[in-house]
């Protein structure tokens, strides 16, 4: 057994329900460093998306609750070895990756992204942003949509798209109205963004 699988953790710095707010958080930041939502939903592939909040989970995992690399690979259904690679990813590779184009992101530059946005989260005051003040950013209903889209096979028509977002509402407007406007079959997660977007200016 390894040193990191032998430590124990003698009490949890935050709570569960914070780990979540944190690992958003961090997953937003990781947006934010990539040129932002606006940026993001001009690209035609997104499907890179998963593992940059699988990124940011295990970096939060690791650095608030302390959990081993087992741990982590369980309670998010993926390889150790892919938690691996996430938390030994080179965060100044990564800052190079950052400043071209973002077309393909695996779980080594996606690790290194995480561990540079979660060290910036911690600088911050205020760790946690609410759900009201993504609303006032204007990006609370892509968090929305992106989390209600995980693991849908696309392309995606619309009853499934319905299915998913139902009891959403998105700039004020419920999402069953804006998808019945919506051109389908939709290719991938930034599609439905782009459309959601250009349909609700």
């Amino acid at each position: 057994m390894s040193d990191e699988e032998k430590m124990e953790v003698i009490s949890s710095p935050i709570s569960t329900a914070d780990v979540d707010h944190l690992a958003e958080r961090v997953f937003q930041e990781c947006i934010n460093m990539l040129g932002g939502l606006r940026r993001l939903t001009y690209y035609r592939n997104l499907t890179w998306l998963p593992s940059l909040a699988e990124a940011a989970y295990a970096v939060v995992l690791k650095g608030e609750l302390f959990k081993t690399n087992r741990e982590i690979a369980k309670e998010l259904g993926i390889s150790e070895q892919t938690v691996k690679n996430i938390l030994q990813a080179d965060e100044k590779e990564v800052e190079r990756f950052i400043m071209g184009e973002v077309e393909k992101v695996d779980e080594h530059k996606a690790g290194g992204i995480a561990k540079l946005a979660y060290k910036r989260v911690k600088k911050e005051k205020g760790i946690f942003i609410k759900e009201e003040e993504l609303d006032v950013l204007g990006i609370a209903w892509a968090l929305i949509v992106l989390v209600r889209l995980k693991g849908a096979d696309f392309p995606l028509d619309r009853e499934e798209l319905k299915t998913r977002l139902k009891g959403t509402t998105i700039k004020g407007v419920p999402a069953e109205e804006i998808i019945k406007k919506m051109k389908f079959p939709v290719k991938s997660p930034a599609e439905v963004l782009r459309q959601i977007r250009e349909l609700t200016k």
